[in-house]
């Protein structure tokens, strides 16, 4: 019965990936060129996912399998909040909550006076102490964004419990700890590929070193 369940699963994670990656294809969203990354690194290919989330009708199909994997046979939600980063995560975190009927909420970057930055709720958003989140974010390349909400979620005491994205692009390298306790989350891709990165410079960069445009 387990290895039974074990293939459908696999099935289902198979089809939702090819259909994700369908779904970025179709909107233009992987591009090819020269680009730097929020993270300071270059990429001869990049994901532009707000060619995706500009689509409503993909966006909801896109927050309706994390909604589904997230909610009891009997239709009850499995969390009590979603939350994202800003800004791509906003969106999500909308709408997968819209999906679940549950507080959906983000986190904006601060800049401390020691001119190190992090995240926080503001707006008057918060966490009660127990309450299950699950935590969005659009793509995932060194995961900082995500790993800079899990000190946000950890300090107002909620329990996370998936940490969600539409595409790992590390190729499934990159996990999740939190800086502040060293507690380990899952991490779950929609659509999981390898798009390598490379430091600035012709010595490490092939874009650089074809003297491509940098966009």
């Amino acid at each position: 019965m387990t290895t039974i369940r074990s293939e459908v699963e696999l099935a289902a994670a198979r089809a939702i990936a090819s259909r994700t990656e369908d779904l970025f294809r179709k909107s233009g969203a992987l591009k090819e060129g020269h680009f730097l990354l929020k993270s300071g690194k270059h990429s001869e290919r990049y994901l532009e996912k707000f060619l995706v989330l500009q689509d409503p009708a993909a966006t909801s199909e896109l927050c309706a399998f994390w909604a589904a994997r997230h909610r009891a046979p009997d239709g009850t939600p499995l969390v009590d909040v979603v939350a994202g980063p800003t800004t791509g995560g906003v969106v999500l975190a909308f709408e997968t909550a819209r999906q679940l009927g549950v507080r959906g909420i983000f986190a904006e970057e601060v800049k401390d006076p020691d001119g190190t930055w992090r995240r926080e709720f503001r707006r008057g958003f918060t966490i009660a102490p127990g309450e299950r989140v699950l935590l969005v974010d659009d793509i995932l390349t060194t995961g900082g964004s995500l790993l800079a909400m899990l000190p946000a979620v950890e300090e107002l005491g909620g329990e996370i419990v998936t940490c969600a994205v539409l595409a790992d692009r590390s190729g499934g390298l990159a996990s999740l700890s939190s800086p502040k306790t060293g507690r380990s989350y899952p991490l779950r891709p929609l659509w999981q590929l390898q798009l390598p990165t490379y430091e600035p410079g012709p010595d490490t960069c092939p874009a650089c070193a074809a003297g491509i445009p940098l966009h």
